[in-house]
């Protein structure tokens, strides 16, 4: 797997202060997307040992709050496989720490079985994120007050509660007038 960026300090992509990784490579190629650039799967370095360490060094900061995982796609299939090991090594390094996703699929159609991004170790992942906002960004539906996402289609999913309900349940920070239905 490759990875365009890591932001530290970041307030946009998350509850809290937080550390970001930009992974490589999209399918959805969403019109408007903020990073196109991040839709080559070759994009930026390659992601490494060294590229975890430095993630969870620079998480491991009172002042942070979390992870945020974003694209580029971490869903994309083969940037799952990657991920996941990175992240159960997350969670046992910083277990207090939160961990968002965004996603351009939608988590109750694409990312369950039988769903078209469906992989051998996505419910390993998912188990491990505790809010993951999914749906592609559409241009038409830009709205720049939303919190935490880029148009009105997109939802704050709590993925721990969700995975119990065993349907989707909206973020409880989710401002309600903003949150698609």
């Amino acid at each position: 797997m490759y990875y365009g960026m890591i932001k530290t300090c970041d307030i946009a992509d998350g509850e809290g202060v937080r550390t970001t990784l930009f992974v490589s490579g999209c399918t959805n190629k969403c019109k408007g997307c903020f990073q196109p650039e991040t839709w080559d799967f070759y994009y930026g370095r390659q992601f490494t040992q060294e590229t975890e360490d430095e993630i969870i060094n620079k998480t491991d900061s009172d002042y942070i709050s979390g992870l945020t995982l974003l694209g580029g796609e971490p869903f994309e299939p083969e940037n799952q496989r990657a991920l996941v090991p990175f992240l159960k090594r997350f969670r046992e390094a910083l277990p207090d720490k939160s961990i968002w996703s965004y996603t351009g699929f939608v988590y109750d159609r694409d990312l369950v079985p039988g769903g078209r991004k469906y992989t051998e170790v996505t419910d390993q992942m998912l188990s491990m994120i505790d809010v993951l906002v999914d749906g592609p960004f559409v241009e038409e539906k830009k709205n720049i007050s939303l919190r935490f996402r880029g148009s009105e289609n997109q939802r704050i999913i709590d993925m721990k509660k969700t995975l119990e309900a065993g349907n989707v349940v909206i973020w409880a920070g989710a401002n309600n007038r903003d949150v698609f239905k």
